[in-house]
């Protein structure tokens, strides 16, 4: 009975601990307050915040619409073959490493590599100014969502008929497309459709017609049951095996990975941070890959339905049915949804679905951004609600810089920073650099020997084999064909953007590049000693260690020191129960 007490008194110390005050931020200590500490940093109350929160984070828009549109552009079911390789590859082990690094070290993207490799700390300052940017566009594709849902709310799809105040004389309803009489009568060769210009001359003035996929598996089972539908799907299935001799599909793929899965900002880095050192992050990863990839694939069937719907009413191949672009999901499933029966439905479903998705993974975009820069500055940030007042800040930033995103022409703007800011390119960049300075310069063994630590096992060897090798030869290879095979940006394949615009582009993307190669420098510069003396001190873990393993694990399955007596004095206090390690 004694020894239930003490465990009780334990758990109850623990609670005590991180129970914040009045008016205070998660994990706030009063005693840390009185004495100008930085406040303790709060976990997860459970294993659940974690999965929903990286759920969120890296299920969404990407998922919806960059997967099945890069399937269709890259001919279908090919796709898939570079997709899976590139995620067993890639994306599971950056995925599972940073998540693993953030719960090793608790510490966001940038303080975690200054623990860890203090000579590779660019890396978490590459990933900030990447979601940085990110955060300054993606929001505008809720607005757009937003702005649709709205729309819904009339008697009539505003996009349904050419009879609204936008339409032009080039105006083609679909009901006369089907009706051939009507259509030869109607003489029309350069048409447009009323939920194009719905698009183009009510949400954004625009001449030119922009599309890329995004869809939702929401309603796949009224969407396969389209005319065409069908056709549709063997087109998503059916791998067109010669378009793997296209480096570009490659590409394609290697950058989807990177982007779908969230990585290379920061933000698993610092949903892991919040994790307890001994909690399974390893299964609980692998199970989150397989949702993040298995939402893609199930996803193409509810697009690939929707184009072989839309090539079946528009008398055009699959392959011709749709171009790049980020408006496509605007486009062809407002179209769809107004040939179904009970239209209005559908697309409110639609509209909410996409602004759920969004805001869950803008959400943990932000919790990635906040938490790399709050860990920088401790004691200033966390204390009070300063870090409240510092999110309000970053966002009202972001918000700021995305009007000119939604102003007339500002779709131009958006592409610009969709295609540079956070671009396959950068990401690749950070990846490489990451299996670098784990696998090479900290040690893949190191870490291994970390990560059991935490997880009570040694994971796959395939992990090991890809931070060493597969991972930065697929990283680093994807990184110099994206170079070779470079286009200029254009807007519909129609508009060339000017040289100066394009100039932007690049300081964007090279931003963040930059930052790693000029913090190595910085570091070495600051270091005493000859060059290889700076290199070696930079390049070793810091003095205060990594591992934020808590004490009273120093010895396995042996009593725990506290910081505190149960009873609030300082000093140590020894229990006579053993404390048993599990994981959650």
């Amino acid at each position: 009975m004694a020894q239930k007490e003490k465990l009780q008194c334990l758990k109850d110390f623990h609670k005590d601990t991180l129970k914040p005050s009045p008016g205070k931020s998660p994990g706030t200590r009063p005693e840390d307050e009185a004495e100008g500490k930085a406040p303790q940093r709060e976990k997860w109350a459970s294993k659940l915040d974690f999965v929903l929160s990286v759920a969120g984070g890296f299920v969404g828009l990407g998922n919806v619409w960059r997967f099945p549109y890069l399937c269709y552009k890259n001919g279908g079911g090919a796709f898939l073959i570079p997709y899976f390789i590139f995620l067993f590859g890639g994306g599971l082990p950056v995925f599972f490493l940073e998540v693993a690094l953030g719960q090793y070290t608790s510490e966001g993207g940038i303080t975690c590599w200054a623990k860890l490799c203090p000579i590779f700390t660019g890396i978490g300052y590459a990933s900030v100014v990447i979601v940085s940017l990110l955060n300054v566009y993606y929001v505008v594709i809720l607005a757009w969502g937003l702005y649709y849902l709205f729309q819904c709310f009339q008697p009539e799809l505003p996009w349904a008929k050419c009879k609204q105040p936008w339409n032009t004389e080039f105006c083609v309803e679909d009901t006369v497309r089907r009706n051939k009489t009507l259509w030869l009568a109607a003489n029309i060769t350069n048409f447009t459709s009323p939920v194009t210009e719905f698009w183009d001359r009510n949400m954004n003035s625009l001449k030119d017609e922009s599309s890329p996929l995004l869809m939702s598996p929401l309603g796949s089972s009224a969407r396969v049951t389209l005319p065409g539908a069908s056709e549709g799907i063997k087109f998503y299935l059916y791998p067109n095996l010669t378009r793997l001799q296209d480096p570009e599909v490659w590409i394609d793929a290697g950058t989807q990975i990177f982007f779908s899965y969230a990585i290379c900002l920061g933000a698993m880095t610092s949903l892991g941070s919040y994790n307890k050192y001994k909690y399974n992050c390893y299964r609980d990863c692998l199970l989150l890959g397989g949702l993040n990839s298995g939402t893609s694939f199930v996803s193409g069937f509810a697009i690939f339905s929707v184009l072989g719907f839309m090539a079946q009413e528009q008398g055009v191949d699959i392959a011709d049915v749709a171009e790049s672009g980020p408006g496509l999901a605007f486009i062809a499933y407002p179209k769809a949804v107004s040939m179904m029966p009970m239209p209005t439905l559908w697309a409110v479903l639609f509209f909410i679905m996409l602004l759920l998705l969004g805001l869950d993974s803008q959400f943990v975009e932000v919790e990635g951004q906040i938490t790399s820069i709050v860990d920088l500055y401790p004691e200033v940030l966390r204390k009070g609600y300063r870090r409240e007042m510092f999110i309000a800040f970053m966002c009202s930033m972001s918000y700021l810089l995305g009007l000119a995103m939604v102003t007339k022409g500002g779709m131009y703007v958006f592409q610009l920073f969709d295609y540079y800011a956070a671009s396959g390119v950068c990401l690749l960049w950070v990846a490489f650099f990451e299996c670098i300075a784990v696998a090479w310069v900290y040690g893949v063994d190191n870490f291994y020997d970390g990560v059991e630590d935490m997880i009570g096992y040694r994971p796959n060897a395939w992990m090991k084999l890809s931070w060493t090798w597969i991972t930065p030869i697929l990283c680093m290879g994807c990184f110099v064909f994206s170079l070779v095979k470079y286009k200029p940006l254009t807007y519909n394949k129609v508009y060339e953007y000017p040289d100066w615009a394009i100039g932007i582009g690049w300081v964007l993307a090279l931003s963040s590049m930059i930052c790693i190669p000029m913090v190595m420098v910085i570091k070495i510069l600051q270091s005493e000693g000859s060059l290889v003396e700076r290199i070696k001190a930079v390049a070793a873990p810091a003095k205060s260690g990594v591992s934020s393993r808590p004490k009273e694990y120093d010895v396995k399955g042996e009593e725990p020191t506290l910081p505190l007596n149960p009873n609030g004095n300082s000093g140590s206090a020894k229990p006579t129960h053993t404390i048993v390690e599990t994981t959650m």
